[in-house]
């Protein structure tokens, strides 16, 4: 099979200044909730792209945790490379892809953490087996092998028992977006997209971009 012959028609559904929201924030609400309601697998995946000091761009995919008119959140460790490369260059670039809906959402921003509160009260509600991963994993670096995870989970899970505290270096990142893309697919790859932008004035611009 050549790969340049795999093709699909896109012709699901449509996407118009009409019927979408003139708020972003309801319209991808609204999205995910038609995500999850149609159960396509993890529907809270999303793509994470940061920029190093470099100038390379890099992609990782983590779940959003949480949304509401601050931003997009999500929890990693600070001292990965995506924390890193956020220390140095604070903005952001998340995607989402519903494959089975045909639809795409791509939001951009500037990141920020989010409260030790709110990380605590997250982590919290982690699994136990989650809670000490977040100790034992020294997420990015260079290991021997796959005993250093091991191990290092045995001696935080002896240390702590059933209640080990956040670690120091982990938490949550919320993106406060001020670009939201909005894609459907639509046949003859003439795809519905719209995208809003964020005024001075706190208002949101909606445009219709070609495909």
């Amino acid at each position: 099979m050549n790969i340049a012959d795999i093709r699909k028609s896109y012709e699901k559904a449509e996407l118009n200044e009409h019927a979408s929201h003139a708020d972003p924030l309801q319209q991808f609400d609204q999205w995910l909730t038609e995500a999850i309601a149609s159960e396509v697998p993890e529907p809270n995946a999303m793509t994470v792209a940061t920029v190093a000091s470099n100038l390379r761009p890099s992609t990782r995919v983590v779940l959003i945790k949480g949304y509401d008119a601050r931003g997009i959140v999500w929890y990693t460790n600070y001292e990965s490379q995506k924390g890193l490369e956020l220390a140095g260059n604070p903005y952001a670039a998340l995607q989402f892809h519903w494959v089975e809906l045909e639809r795409v959402v791509r939001i951009e921003g500037l990141v920020e953490k989010v409260s030790d509160e709110e990380s605590d009260a997250y982590f919290a509600t982690r699994p136990l087996d989650s809670r000490i991963g977040a100790w034992a994993s020294p997420q990015s670096q260079v290991i021997p092998d796959r005993t250093v995870l091991v191990t290092a989970a045995a001696k935080y899970g002896a240390r702590f028992l059933l209640h080990p505290p956040r670690p120091p270096h982990w938490g949550g990142y919320r993106l406060r977006p001020d670009t939201w893309q909005f894609w459907q697919g639509r046949k003859s790859r003439l795809h519905d997209r719209l995208r809003y932008r964020l005024e001075k004035d706190g208002s949101w611009t909606r445009e219709r971009l070609a495909p």
